[in-house]
């Protein structure tokens, strides 16, 4: 048996990432800045996960994001008596894959303790070995000492906090020592709205990942349109230093499904950068209409306006879909605004983007 895993390792490390079909995840940029598709936490054989570090390569490569970091775990490894190497060693195997495919590897590990304060990843990291310590502070402060950006992951995540998702007195230590920079917001397809809401108060990033320990592959159907959570990340350029620096600046909104979860001002660039809209107007309507050059999907669902503009109660944008809207004007109206939710764009925890078209 283990010879048959050995020989499966091989052929998979012998096929070349460029072989394989690049996908393309359209997602529009921002002005001045390039939209990143990216990773921030998964696992491989070297703790508890089920693949090799050069699979979750190829899966970004395939998938189309642009950067992704393998966070194995620092204190969880059950393959261990199979896999003897440093915390080091995923990342030393992916690295060439990652080049050759143009993926951004950035290291990173999961430092990984019981509620409170629960599981942190460390990214940016230049050795992991330096965060096996037996206290969980000393771990955090060796990440920092190596400038590690540091999130809390899943902080809702119902094996640690079954009933209520809190915010312990050990976070704002750790928030008041510089060691909590972000946290998930979403995690694997679980969205945490309290987490939401303490990016917003605490101005703290937002990061979605996929946690993904099985090949990706088996958690979504792809075929389907079905894509992992991730990190969109707003970076002045497209490189590690690029994303380091929109993570501190928290130029960061959160993909999972057909939600985009962030804040207002990016989530609603994003919006109007992925919609060319025309209109054409009539004595008694105006007739709009939407192309989306986009992956996104928008569920648009009317609010309060004036009942002489009559128009959808709800409305959906599909991706790459040119639609037609017909507002009718009541007899004497010129124009005035068509006032619409966009109900799967977040600006608050649970709460849609409010947004106006005028006509």
């Amino acid at each position: 048996m283990k010879r048959i895993i050995v020989i499966i390792i091989a052929v998979w490390l012998a096929i070349p990432t460029t072989a394989q079909v690049r996908g393309h995840i359209q997602i529009p940029n921002l002005n001045g800045f390039v939209t990143l598709k990216c990773d921030f936490h998964m696992h491989t054989v070297f703790s508890d996960g089920n693949v090799w570090p050069t699979v979750r390569v190829a899966e970004a490569y395939r998938e189309g994001l642009d950067a992704i970091s393998i966070t194995d775990h620092i204190e969880y490894r059950p393959h261990a008596a199979d896999i003897k190497a440093t915390h080091n060693r995923s990342f030393e195997l992916a690295e060439p894959a990652a080049k050759a495919a143009g993926i951004i590897l950035i290291k990173g590990s999961e430092i990984t303790r019981a509620m409170p304060p629960g599981h942190h990843n460390a990214l940016f990291l230049t050795d992991s070995e330096e965060l096996d310590k037996p206290d969980f502070m000393d771990a955090m402060r060796a990440a920092k000492k190596q400038n590690a950006f540091l999130f809390w992951n899943h902080p809702g995540w119902d094996a640690q906090q079954p009933d209520t998702t809190l915010w312990w007195p050990e976070h704002t230590k750790l928030l008041e020592e510089g060691l909590m920079m972000g946290i998930e917001v979403v995690n694997g397809n679980e969205y945490f709205p309290e987490a939401h809401q303490w990016c917003l108060e605490k101005k703290l990033t937002m990061i979605g990942t996929s946690d993904v320990h099985a090949p990706i592959q088996t958690q979504y159907d792809f075929a389907k349109g079905e894509h992992r959570a991730m990190t969109l990340v707003f970076a002045k350029e497209g490189t590690a230093q690029g994303i380091r620096e929109a993570l501190d600046n928290r130029r960061t909104a959160v993909y999972n499904g057909d939600y985009l979860i962030g804040e207002e001002v990016y989530l609603k660039e994003l919006f109007e950068n992925a919609l060319d809209i025309k209109m054409e107007k009539t004595s008694n309507a105006v007739r709009i209409t939407i192309k989306n050059n986009s992956d996104l999907r928008f569920h648009l669902k009317k609010t309060q306006h004036d009942a002489r503009l009559v128009y959808f109660r709800n409305y959906t944008i599909v991706p790459h879909g040119t639609h037609v809207i017909t507002v009718r004007l009541q007899e004497g109206v010129m124009g005035g605004d068509m006032n619409f939710c966009v109900e799967n764009l977040l600006v608050l925890p649970n709460q849609g983007m409010n947004y106006t078209i005028k006509i």
